[in-house]
């Protein structure tokens, strides 16, 4: 049998729709400067589908940082991987500060977020350890544990007693296999937008024997006094003992790091085989990264119009009747009922006729029956950005109420292929 013939057969839950869905629903394109206004299909929309938290992507400082490292060193320096030829002064330094930032000892660049949660979880747990990780984790952290050649458990969402009862569990599996455990989850959860319970989980410490692994990459830059996390938020980044975060949210870059005391931080440097074996993260990306840190440090006023036009628009929302699930953070989802085909007339709504671009999740990510419309508001947007879109999001609601949306299978669009 052919390997390629299940993929013609079965193109999976979400690729059954790739022949009216790609290039608009799936895929679409959007042009021009990075900001709330862009283009979309030759049409100005205003957009809120872009994790660029504090609109670093864009600011000038940023950009003249990039480009002037880039035209020092191209794109390619240095070669290799860092432990035989692609380490440098500049690495070094963007660990230290980010060390010194979250409040622990050493970092550890990586080269993606994805693929560095996924190694960190790997190269931190043996056979014999034991992980317990919440249940709405995070798909690189999902992916990590399946990996794992030993046992798991996992916890209701954010649920601290379901989380002791499966730290009991482990706890027994662990002294049996000699083995340690490690306890995932995430400071800022990317789809809801709920903070993990970190104080909470934490202060399980004095009844379980086991380390934390926190993934921050919505709460880096955003949450805490300083922007130092959602550790720093609850008054327990010494409590997580394995503080990771990526650069694609607040940071508007690539790459990501792992913050943990300094020996072990060197046995990672030394065992996470996907950065053994990968060449060094490119200069222009480290020199832009020293800088949006610096700005991250030095400029809260982005953070302050960030948090100014999140509470605009979750205040609207909820006002209007929305639900906004569990969210306490800058996430911000806007749960409603319908099926695929409402769900991508709506959105063909939003997008051709009101000018809002949002990110649209359906089933198998929620379940059946459910919409999610998710807006990530950003330092870039504005107050009256905010207005514009509750009063979009009034009028499509009316209309899905009405069963306007249900009409045909789906949205009338010429897609590209």
């Amino acid at each position: 049998m052919d390997i390629f013939g299940k993929f013609r057969k079965n193109k999976g839950e979400i690729g059954r729709h790739m022949d009216k869905i790609h290039g608009y629903f799936a895929f679409p394109k959007l042009e021009g400067e990075l900001g709330p206004r862009m283009k979309f299909r030759g049409k100005e929309v205003l957009n809120w589908s872009l994790n660029n938290y504090l609109g670093l992507g864009n600011h000038p400082e940023v950009r003249k940082a990039d480009a002037q490292a880039a035209a020092d060193y191209g794109m390619a320096y240095p070669m290799g991987a860092r432990m035989m030829s692609g380490q440098t002064t500049k690495h070094e330094q963007l660990e230290c500060d980010l060390a010194a930032f979250v409040g622990k000892p050493d970092a550890f660049l990586l080269n993606f977020g994805y693929q560095g949660m996924i190694s960190v979880i790997d190269t931190v747990v043996g056979r014999n350890d034991v992980i317990v990780y919440d249940a709405e984790s995070h798909a690189c952290i999902l992916d990590g544990v399946r990996l794992h050649m030993g046992k798991r458990f996992v916890y209701g969402h954010n649920d601290i007693n379901s989380l002791r009862k499966q730290l009991q569990h482990a706890t027994i599996l662990a002294e049996k296999q000699k083995g340690g455990i490690l306890v995932i989850t995430e400071g800022v959860f990317g789809m809801s937008g709920d903070m993990g319970k970190l104080n909470e989980i934490a202060a399980l410490k004095d009844e379980f024997e086991f380390r934390l692994l926190v993934d921050d990459a919505h709460g880096f830059g955003m949450m805490g006094k300083t922007g130092a996390g959602t550790g720093e938020h609850f008054g327990v980044q010494d409590k997580i003992d394995l503080y990771f975060a990526t650069f694609a949210k607040a940071m508007a870059g690539i790459g990501a790091f792992i913050a943990c005391e300094q020996d072990i931080c060197f046995y990672l440097r030394y065992n996470m085989r996907s950065q053994t074996y990968a060449k060094s993260l490119p200069m222009p990306m480290v020199i832009g990264g020293l800088k949006r840190l610096e700005l991250i440090r030095t400029c809260p006023e982005l953070k302050e119009q960030l948090w100014t036009v999140v509470k605009v628009l979750q205040k609207g929302l909820h006002e209007a009747g929305f639900d906004l699930g569990r969210t306490n953070t800058a996430v911000t989802p806007v749960y409603m009922k319908g099926g695929e085909a409402e769900a991508t007339n709506l959105v063909y709504d939003l997008r051709e006729n009101y000018g809002i671009f949002c990110s649209m999740v359906v089933y198998p990510v929620i379940p059946k029956g459910d919409i999610l419309l998710r807006l990530i508001p950003t330092a870039m947007h504005t107050v009256e950005d905010a207005e514009i879109t509750i009063k979009a999001f009034k009028k499509v609601n009316e209309k899905l109420k009405a069963g306007m949306y249900s009409k045909t299978e789906f949205a009338t669009v010429e897609v590209d292929k």
